[in-house]
């Protein structure tokens, strides 16, 4: 295509003002792209949902493009960094069709987000691409070495453009289609292993004010603690504010949230959490956020703990929820085996990307 423009997109106040048009095609190109390169449709967002994160700014910035041709919007892209001082990196997202992958569309929108993380002072950006569990044609080993993917036209254009494969990540399902014994027995034998040392505690969101310092400094240690490859990311801030900030934002889209986690007695510190998260929609997929076990604390069973509990908890939270589905790294095999042992299963992969942006785009 010749004839491609692209502007700012609007970012409405609400997700059904008068100008909300761009941002909820951006929404919808992300759920069509997501669905035709996984192969499945459990990774969809709504309007209503994405849009309180882009309202409130306080943590990270996030700004978006359309992409036109002769009126017709074609495609979006997104960039996501922290405000946080010090920060290098930011996330990248292209949405469009595959076909748009291919036709420039996608080239002139690449070309524009990297513009735009140079006026951010973002020198390192990452993408993320889905593919499906069937493996294809021609397939993509990450720098890891763990894992593989098929190639998707998205893929072929970040590649094409300097990005690095630098990580592939599972994503599995486990079907809430029986009963959930293994479960209990999996908790009952982590905790009897774990000792008297480490209490469950567990709360629906927004977070209690005593248990906000020890969850933010979980959050935080995913930067540090979780298998990450080459992929570069800056320890950031989580005080109690940006905790509170956090739940604000989840429960203004209209989503619950349950955390389970484990603090160690003797210390009184959080040494271990999982998230379960699901949007208004009481039949909707339920998405597992973060899972950590800190590494002080590993060898404990304290993942188990922390999922096992959480999915029986979840049970009372949403009981009409189909599945769960969650993403891990393939490297990441003792939080693999927790999964399969509880009965998750493959449903699709995704790739992690990496590019160092030199003072000119595209190269």
């Amino acid at each position: 295509m010749t004839d491609i423009l692209i502007t700012p997109m609007v970012v409405p106040p609400t997700a059904d003002a008068p100008d909300a048009t761009e941002f909820r095609a951006m929404i919808e190109l992300a759920n069509q792209a997501a669905e035709l390169d996984a192969g499945i449709d459990d990774l969809r967002d709504t309007a209503e949902q994405v849009l309180p994160s882009w309202l409130d700014q306080s943590d990270r910035v996030h700004r978006g493009f359309i992409a036109r041709s002769r009126g017709e919007i074609v495609g979006a892209a997104a960039i996501t960094t922290a405000t946080q001082s010090g920060t290098s990196a930011a996330e990248i997202e292209l949405m469009l069709l595959p076909a748009h992958a291919q036709n420039g569309v996608g080239a002139a929108l690449l070309e524009r987000i990297e513009q735009e993380a140079l006026v951010l002072d973002r020198s390192i950006l990452q993408a993320w691409t889905l593919h499906p569990a069937a493996g294809g044609e021609r397939m993509l080993t990450p720098a890891t070495g763990w894992g593989e993917v098929a190639a998707t036209p998205l893929s072929e254009l970040l590649g094409a453009n300097g990005y690095a494969l630098e990580q592939v990540e599972r994503n599995s399902i486990l079907p809430f289609d029986g009963t959930l014994d293994d479960a209990e027995r999996r908790l009952a034998e982590a905790v009897a292993f774990a000792g008297a040392d480490y209490r469950i505690v567990s709360w629906t969101l927004p977070t209690p004010p005593e248990l906000r310092a020890g969850y933010g400094s979980m959050i935080a240690r995913m930067a540090t603690d979780v298998p990450s490859g080459d992929l570069e990311f800056t320890v950031e801030t989580w005080d109690d504010e940006r905790v509170a900030r956090r739940d604000a934002t989840f429960a203004a889209g209209g989503q619950t949230m349950s955390v389970a986690a484990v603090v160690h007695e003797p210390s009184g510190a959080m040494v271990a959490f999982n998230e379960l998260n699901i949007g208004a929609d009481p039949i909707g997929v339920t998405h597992q956020w973060g899972t950590l076990v800190v590494k002080e604390h590993r060898g404990r069973r304290l993942g188990t703990i922390v999922k096992c509990a959480n999915i029986l908890r979840w049970r009372s939270v949403a009981p009409d929820s189909p599945k769960i589905s969650t993403f891990n790294a393939e490297e990441n095999r003792p939080m693999l085996d927790i999964n399969e042992s509880i009965g998750f299963v493959p449903a699709s992969y995704a790739g992690a990307w990496q590019k160092r942006l030199s003072s000119e785009p595209n190269t």
